[in-house]
């Protein structure tokens, strides 16, 4: 019997050294971001930002190591629908790997994620924090772990939609478990709304609602597309008895997964979702049998109220798109800096210089104009009209390019690596299947660049936001050449959004929409180089320039 042919320990130290992969596991993500740490001053209060920059620093490090671990075993196990006992009573329950189940109580409860805009003594804070302190840590947490942000997203949404338009009783008996950071006492939310005739085409909603011989109203009607389908609670769009058709019959509906006895509510899971992306996160279909439910406002607002809760979980849609974008940039400039090919560096490579700087742009453009839109939000919070008008452009903005924008960044980090990015072992082919699901959620491409155009035909929101660009343009204080390169780009963007708003035809949308917002993504970063902190403000006016 021939035995095998014992290698040396020299050639078996040569095979191990030979050419290691370059692996960025353990690092801090926060640290490794120079361009993140001097916009918190620019966009909260001193004190709240330093305050936030220990548990950013802890976050950061969490999401490059234990939550990318906890991640990647997360979407290797998707979540399970159990129907029935082995006994035949039946179950609805989404059995959840236990790697899902840690990364949510890190979000829920050691961040607080869901409830730091609605409540004080989360991380140490006394107060609600505002909108930028919530999407600082998101963009961070989704660097290792995105479907799980859209529970926590919804949670933070149904909370803040309920509190704006709900009955005061309906806010006191739902609001300390929505806001609650006990994990195993809290209630997250969901958005049950698409239905398989009634997508896009929300006035084509079929649920039908009736009250019953109690006054209990009633919802009946299958939901197609329902993403954490076992959540607590879940903002419905249904129809009542005898309600005009479309958009203006509509209303919106709270419904609790179990009644007040504690028995299970009168709706079904009727199965889950097989997806590209998110797939730690559970989607499924739901059947509503004559389910309880209490209407949430007016009866006929719905379609208005529910919109608020959209535009909450699009500007969430951008940050997540921010989010990948930078953790895809991060993999791609460690691999350029640590993987040496014809004898040189990958990032002393022109092409690959190119490449990492065109990524570079539209990732720090994203992660710009969300602070912008959150700054906007908090202003038309406080009854600012101005803010408001300017919060209803920058979001479908924001999340129409944004989006769209993560698909590139990494698809293109995934070839950097090269055959180990379309590897499912390296993190790259998750990022890359996460980030198509962006453009699809909370409005398709399409359907959100009209809704641009929506805005500046019927709410004047281009004049706010040309306003807005004058007003940074000026404060950034620019040399003349650049400031009248940027005065005569945004009056071509202008004059494109103009004529695209008032065309009968929809074609100039898209090219509209992507104007105003590199247009107003580049202001920002010039203004934020002006007011930024140490060596990184002359690096984002270079961005703001590309």
């Amino acid at each position: 019997m021939l035995e095998p042919r014992r290698l040396s320990e020299a050639t078996l130290a040569a095979h191990d050294d030979a050419h290691p992969i370059p692996d960025n596991f353990g690092a801090n993500l926060f640290r490794v971001d120079p361009g993140f740490d001097p916009l918190l001053d620019l966009y909260l209060p001193r004190d709240l930002a330093n305050h936030l920059r220990p548990h950013l620093d802890r976050l950061g490090a969490l999401a490059g190591g234990r939550l990318d671990e906890l991640a990647r075993t997360a979407d290797l196990n998707p979540p399970e629908l159990s129907v029935r006992t082995r006994s035949g009573r039946d179950l609805q329950r989404i059995v959840k790997h236990p790697a899902y189940v840690e990364l949510e109580r890190t979000a829920y409860s050691d961040y607080g994620l869901a409830a730091l805009s609605h409540r004080g003594g989360v991380l140490g804070w006394p107060d609600p924090m505002p909108g930028a302190a919530k999407y600082a840590l998101t963009y961070l947490f989704v660097q290792a772990e995105f479907g799980l942000c859209c529970p926590v997203s919804m949670t933070d949404s149904l909370t803040r939609t309920l509190r704006r338009f709900g009955d005061p009783q309906l806010v006191s008996r739902f609001l300390p478990a929505l806001t609650s950071l006990d994990f195993d006492q809290m209630l997250q939310g969901a958005m049950f709304m698409t239905e398989q005739g009634a997508g896009s085409d929300v006035g084509a909603t079929a649920t039908r609602a009736w009250q019953d011989e109690d006054g209990n109203w009633r919802l009946e009607g299958d939901k197609w597309f329902c993403s954490n389908p076992d959540a607590g609670l879940a903002m419905v769009l249904a129809r009542p008895e005898g309600a005009q058709p479309g958009t203006r019959g509509l209303t919106l509906f709270l419904l609790p997964r179990e009644l007040d006895d504690g028995t299970p509510n009168h709706f079904r899971i009727l199965r889950l979702k097989d997806k590209l992306g998110t797939r730690s996160m559970a989607s499924g279909e739901i059947r509503l049998e004559g389910a309880i439910a209490y209407p949430v406002g007016d009866l006929g607002r719905g379609f208005v109220q529910m919109t608020d809760m959209i535009n909450n979980s699009r500007l969430s849609n951008g940050v997540r798109a921010a989010g990948l974008m930078r953790r895809a940039l991060t993999e791609a400039l460690f691999v350029a800096r640590n993987r040496e090919a014809f004898g040189r560096k990958l990032i002393d490579l022109p092409l690959m210089r190119r490449q990492l700087a065109k990524m570079m742009v539209w990732t720090e453009q994203a992660r710009s104009f969300v602070f912008q839109t959150a700054e906007a939000l908090r202003r038309a919070d406080a009854g600012d009209e101005e803010g408001r008008r300017l919060a209803r452009i920058l979001t479908p903005l924001v999340k129409f390019r944004a989006c769209r924008d993560a698909r590139k960044v990494t698809g293109d980090a995934m070839e950097v690596r090269g055959g180990c990015g379309y590897i499912e072992e390296w993190g790259d082919a998750r990022l890359v299947r996460d980030a198509h699901l962006g453009s699809i959620w909370e409005g398709t491409s399409n359907i959100v660049a009209l809704d641009v155009m929506r805005a500046i035909r019927k709410e004047d929101t281009l004049n706010a936001l040309e306003r807005h660009v004058e007003r940074q343009l000026r404060e950034a204080e620019l040399p003349a050449a650049l400031q009248q390169r940027f005065e005569s780009t945004w009056a071509k963007a202008r004059e494109l959004a103009t004529e695209a708003a008032k065309a009968p035809g929809e074609s100039l949308a898209r090219q509209a929409a992507s104007g105003l917002y590199h247009l107003v993504s580049a202001t920002s970063m010039a203004w934020e180089a002006r007011r930024a902190d140490g060596d990184g403000a002359g690096r984002r006016l270079l961005l703001a320039q590309l």
